[in-house]
């Protein structure tokens, strides 16, 4: 499956952070999306806004829904997979997905992200 339409992504260096926007249909759904993606080392951070009525045409009808927004603090290197994960995850045929390039933040921040996605997370047993 083809995820990403840009090419702007790959002038980008595997370490780039980038900001991932997405949303999600209610927040028991956004935080089940969150909680997989940090685990699984796609996302250094989720952030969950709150709830906000969208406006946006579907299938020739204007569209009134609730939705909680989405914010992923990640690299270049895993946007990919993010992308397909969140596909997998969301109920939307066509869920919102655009990623942002960070073009400056705080070096201690950046290098956080970048360490955060480098590699599969491991995980502490309780």
């Amino acid at each position: 499956m083809t995820v990403l339409t840009c090419d702007a992504l790959s002038s980008l260096s595997p370490d780039a952070v980038v900001l991932v926007l997405s949303n999600a249909p209610d927040e028991l759904l956004a935080k089940r999306i969150a909680h997989f993606v940090v685990e699984e080392g796609l996302v250094a951070c989720a952030n969950l806004g709150t709830a906000s009525l969208s406006m946006y045409m579907w299938q020739g009808e204007l569209q009134g829904e609730t939705e909680v927004p989405l914010q992923f603090k990640t690299t270049a290197r895993r946007v990919e997979a993010l992308i397909q994960r969140l596909v997998s995850l969301h109920p939307y045929e066509v869920p919102e997905v655009i990623v942002v390039p960070v073009v400056a933040g705080l070096d201690s921040y950046i290098k956080w992200v970048q360490d955060e996605t480098a590699a599969p997370p491991v995980l502490k047993k309780s």
